[in-house]
């Protein structure tokens, strides 16, 4: 009976290990938080302005639900895109259309990452940080995470 218990205790701790691992595939590959020349707020400079994700898994994975947040509550909801793996999806601070899984555009009419220092998280579909990815520099327009 003893035994029964230590395997199916065993069982739990590998299922949440490979859950855990199956979430951490999808990872912040790359922000460019300041869009080259001035800010000028027009919808190409806000596109220039963008997170990059990488699926570094070895299978497609499904990101309907999971979420991109920056330090001041900014947050992008994603639809239905599976990434295949390997591959990285853009996600463009302005408008355009959605080309899933390569660009997608967050539609905001303002620039989402701070110039200087700010952080972003990314939460799978349950609500559980993924992987963040924070930066502190001016002089740098973008940080490979």
């Amino acid at each position: 009976m003893a035994r029964t218990g230590i395997s199916i205790a065993l069982a739990i701790v590998l299922t949440a290990a490979l859950a855990a691992t199956a979430s951490a595939a999808i990872r912040i590959a790359k922000i460019r938080y300041d869009s080259p020349g001035a800010d000028t707020g027009t919808n190409a400079s806000l596109n220039a302005e963008w997170i990059t994700l990488k699926n570094t898994g070895s299978s497609a994975r499904q990101l309907n639900g999971w979420r991109i947040r920056d330090r001041a509550g900014n947050v992008y909801r994603f639809g239905r895109v599976l990434l295949p793996a390997g591959h990285t999806v853009k996600l463009h601070t302005g408008s355009g259309p959605n080309y899933p899984p390569h660009h997608l555009y967050w539609g905001s009419g303002n620039y989402v990452w701070n110039n200087v220092k700010d952080r972003a998280t990314l939460r799978n579909a349950k609500g559980n940080v993924a992987d963040r990815c924070a930066y502190n520099s001016a002089s740098a327009n973008a940080k490979v995470c």
